[in-house]
């Protein structure tokens, strides 16, 4: 694979210079571009693996920031606020190599920073105010005119079908290892399909979603004092916006690592719930229904359920689809997002006050 090769076939401007691999990505290969003219490009391999038709993929990418930057248009920090697609010279929103891979490229962002872990109430103020935006800003757009690039990314019911499948076949022996994680999940099933099922039957509306709402999709500016722009928009699907809402809850209140061994240390932090929730209906109130209000304390909840089912279905069926560094990390993962429902439910009054 020739990196110049596929750079020179986007709309660029100026002579290029290099290229230097960003590693921080855990799905696409990522470059950062520099220009004799002090232009600067991001250039993206998109995993076909994980996204196996791409083309629908950057096509939803192209609807939602196009309309997003109809709306930012005459703002003077507009090009912090939103990604900015450079086509091919052909026009086209991909270039494809010489293997049938798919590449696409941004305008680089400049003077923003982005954050691991969140940092304290006003930075959980500022997180929840740029989810609220991104929903408000797409909230007159059909979600319906989207593809649904990943089936049933949030569909509990098929999430529990694969764990079911799992813990039938058992392929490493493990179930007898796990029977109180089993059983806590099984006992929450019907509670945890409560806004899947909900949106089918359209007591929450179809909407776009971006699907991955924690804290470092978010560029801030230089200073901390702004959230700016949501990034990382290949899931970016029809849906609920609850399910935003709940990855922003879940990755954002949880006092330890998704991953903590010792689940004592996990701990909803109701302060910083608080602090989104603030942040998020500052924006966010306009459009939301009264049956989406009354659901985002649940919302949390429910998608810490989906990663729970998910982490422990990987564990049983052994460790087929995410990364492990160690033998049970899976199954730590999973416990840990148990600890962090169990400890939304034993604070619930207060979750649910705001």
């Amino acid at each position: 694979m020739d990196i110049q090769e596929i750079i020179r076939q986007f709309a660029t401007s100026g002579a290029f210079v290099d290229a230097t691999q960003n590693h921080e990505g855990h799905i696409n290969g990522t470059y950062v571009c520099s220009f004799s003219d002090g232009s600067q490009y991001t250039l993206q391999n998109i995993n076909n693996q994980v996204f196996p038709h791409p083309e629908e993929v950057m096509e939803n990418i192209a609807l939602v920031t196009a309309h997003i930057r109809e709306k930012i248009a005459g703002l003077p920090d507009a090009d912090q606020r939103c990604l900015s697609l450079i086509p091919s010279k052909k026009g086209a929103l991909f270039v494809k190599d010489e293997k049938g891979g798919y590449w696409r490229m941004y305008r680089y962002i400049t003077h923003v920073r982005t954050f691991a872990t969140i940092t304290g109430r006003k930075q959980a103020y500022l997180l929840g105010q740029a989810v609220g935006r991104f929903q408000e800003q797409l909230s007159d757009l059909d979600g319906r005119k989207l593809h649904i690039t990943i089936p049933d990314f949030h569909n509990m019911r098929f999430r529990y079908g694969q764990l079911a499948t799992a813990y039938k076949a058992d392929v490493k022996d493990r179930v007898k290892d796990v029977k109180d994680e089993l059983d806590y999940l099984l006992d929450n099933q019907k509670r945890g399909q409560a806004i899947w099922d909900g949106m089918v039957q359209g007591l929450y509306p179809t909407r776009v979603t971006h699907n991955d709402t924690k804290l470092n999709n978010v560029l801030f500016s230089e200073d901390g004092t702004q959230a700016l722009c949501v990034i990382d928009l290949d899931t970016v699907m029809p849906g609920s916006i609850l399910f935003d809402t709940g990855d922003m809850i879940r990755t954002a209140t949880n006092t330890a690592l998704e991953d903590e061994p010792d689940v004592s240390k996990v701990w909803c932090d109701t302060q910083l719930f608080h602090a989104l929730m603030n942040g998020y209906l500052d924006e966010a109130d306009p459009f939301l229904t009264d049956d989406e209000f009354d659901a985002l304390a649940e919302s949390g909840r429910t998608t810490t359920q989906i990663m729970a089912v998910r982490f422990l279905t990987d564990y049983l069926a052994g460790d087929v689809y995410y990364h492990i560094d160690r033998p049970e990390h899976n199954l730590e993962r999973a416990r840990t997002q148990i600890a962090l429902m169990k400890s939304m439910d034993q604070q619930w009054e207060e979750l649910t006050r705001l």
